[in-house]
């Protein structure tokens, strides 16, 4: 584990204070390093869900970089007066690291999805950059872990990006990261907008940090998880005036 950078406890979860493009550049020096490296992109849904699993939060303690996914997460550091560079989103970074992959012939494996998302996202992957080789893929679907990890460890790929959704694909990769020396990423549902079954937010609803809005009104279903968030809130004020009971 990298101990590079500092560290910024919110809830107690660790954050790696690091910017976008210094995380990148990192994760391009480890993979050309041929390092093992587990990145967790966390927003305020896994915090809450770290606090009360003991066995998940070990996990993402054991992780090489743990990022904040979700304006939240900036806003409870910035409460809590340890405040965080900028927002590192997994989608942003699977994307820039498939733009670097593509550019140095790196191979990915990819598991996660639908099946029918997982080979509209490898479509997408051939088109978008025709030079990374697709060390193999396979839906989240998957029964028997050890056919997809035997592949996995065959292919000995670069980078592993696992869209499992979370606690699923964290646990996963805690279990095989060793299989293989590759920089291992649990990306959500970054899949489904790589293959365009769900429409990322606008510039605007991003820049504005109200993306989560926006997902709402796309997948209403959401709502009860978003409740998260204000909940996710009330406890940093309570952790900043010493009134949280760990």
């Amino acid at each position: 584990m990298s101990d590079k950078y500092e560290k910024v406890a919110v809830l107690g979860v660790n954050f790696t204070k690091i910017t976008n493009r210094e995380l990148l550049e990192q994760l391009k020096t480890d993979s050309l390093n041929h390092s093992n490296r587990f990145v967790i992109t966390a927003n305020p849904e896994i915090v809450l869900y770290a606090r009360d699993n003991p066995e998940y939060l070990a996990i993402i303690k054991s992780a090489d970089y743990t990022t904040a996914d979700g304006i939240g997460i900036i806003k409870g550091a910035n409460i809590l007066k340890t405040p965080l560079p900028e927002r590192v989103t997994g989608f942003d970074t699977l994307c820039s690291l498939l733009e670097f992959a593509d550019k140095e012939q790196k191979s990915v494996y990819f598991l996660g999805a639908k099946p029918e998302t997982i080979k509209k996202t490898i479509a997408k992957v051939r088109h978008e950059y025709p030079a990374l080789k697709i060390a193999g893929y396979h839906d989240g679907y998957f029964k028997d872990a050890q056919e997809v990890t035997a592949e996995i460890k065959v292919s000995n790929p670069d980078f592993v990006f696992v869209a499992l959704g979370f606690p699923k694909q964290e646990f996963f990769i805690a279990q095989y990261r060793q299989l293989t020396a590759s920089i291992w990423m649990g990306v959500g549902g970054s899949f489904d907008v790589l293959a365009g079954t769900v429409k990322r937010a606008p510039l605007f609803w991003q820049k504005h940090h109200i993306e989560w809005l926006y997902r709402l009104f796309q997948e209403p279903s959401r709502f009860w998880r978003m409740l998260a968030l204000p909940k996710y809130l009330i406890m940093v004020y309570l952790e900043k005036f010493g009134l949280l009971k760990n």
